[in-house]
């Protein structure tokens, strides 16, 4: 018996309706002007939606079910009768006394309490998309998820938005000790699947502690299991993340389950090929015309549009173009529209 067929693997999205005025009137409750991370942009919704589900009907329809997390909005066009489809409120799964929220972060880290959810899902942001066929074993392998582990050395901070990753090395240091970690899984940390990126985790190697890793931004793999020991090993770091309304310096987010899945041993080493982040603020048009030219040759199997702050000037035109590229890929409707 093929043992990857005997998981089943969920797929896990958040989306929220940035235009939605009551979503805006709860938001604005609690926004404050020092809240930076709470920028507009954040929150821009690019009409892209229903591309991540015609790309998962096309590309993988091996899926088990896709559990869409919401504030309680949904798509005019969402068909909710779907069988693949489960409708996720905040409310549905994050414990009361951290409602309501408007970070990702205490959604995230709590993810593992949706009712029904596999033991064996892939996390979604909602700029990540599916652009050419996957299989299962793109995601786990053996009952391991497949990812890159690249150490990466002490990264500065700019601003409060880059402060988890340095939060979630503190937290795994305490737990691991990383010149162990690595003898004791080596080949998967020394591995030609991760190409030129390999020598940087040479380069940190004869370091006592992990100071960074390479996020790939691209879909997570995880076993619904990780986020249970986390939890029960630090809880009060993961609940003091949860209770905050929006994003803060002393968070924690979903990468320190990845992390941790490294640190263990617990994942299979992928290809840094397997998927790209276009960051369209540097240099946009130019990255947008790259980025255009990515999907419609199906040149990878994931991509993540982190648009950033593109001007206002150019954003309707980038909209435009990626929309017109998606057309061309995915033209027709699928199960989860209404047609």
């Amino acid at each position: 018996m093929n043992k990857e067929a005997t998981h089943p693997i969920d797929f896990v999205i958040p989306w929220v309706d940035g235009d939605d005025p009551a979503w805006q009137a709860c938001r604005d409750a609690y926004l404050s002007t020092s809240d930076e991370a709470a920028l507009e942009f954040r929150f821009r919704d690019w009409g892209l939606l229903k591309y991540w589900f015609r790309g998962i009907e096309k590309f993988s329809p091996w899926v088990n079910k896709v559990h869409f997390i919401t504030w309680g909005h949904t798509p005019e066009w969402l068909n909710k009768d779907c069988p693949k489809l489960n409708i996720v409120r905040h409310e549905d799964f994050i414990p009361n006394q951290w409602l309501p929220t408007f970070s990702s972060h205490p959604i995230e880290l709590n993810i593992h309490r949706i009712n029904g959810l596999t033991d064996h899902f892939v996390y979604f942001n909602d700029d990540t998309f599916l652009i050419s066929p996957v299989r299962k074993t793109d995601f786990f392998k053996n009952g391991l998820p497949c990812s890159s582990a690249i150490l990466m050395p002490f990264r500065t901070v700019k601003n409060d938005w880059f402060t988890p990753p340095i939060n979630n090395v503190a937290i795994l240091n305490e737990h691991f000790a990383a010149r162990k970690t690595v003898r004791e899984n080596f080949l998967k940390w020394v591995n030609p699947k991760y190409g030129r990126l390999l020598f940087s985790s040479l380069l940190m190697m004869p370091y006592p502690f992990f100071y960074g890793f390479k996020e790939l931004h691209i879909p997570n793999s995880f076993l619904k299991s990780t986020f249970e020991e986390v939890w029960s090993k630090e809880e009060e770091i993961l609940s003091e993340t949860s209770s905050h309304k929006f994003r803060d310096r002393t968070d924690v987010n979903q990468w320190l389950m990845e992390n941790w899945q490294f640190a263990k041993g617990s994942f299979v080493p992928r290809s840094v090929k397997f998927g790209k982040t276009f960051y369209l603020w540097e240099d946009t048009l130019a990255r947008t015309e790259e980025l255009s030219q990515c999907i419609t040759n199906q040149s990878l199997h994931v991509i993540c549009i982190n648009d950033g702050d593109i001007q206002p000037d150019h954003f309707e035109i980038v909209k435009n173009q990626i929309h017109a590229a998606f057309e061309q890929i995915l033209p027709d409707a699928s199960e989860f529209e209404i047609r």
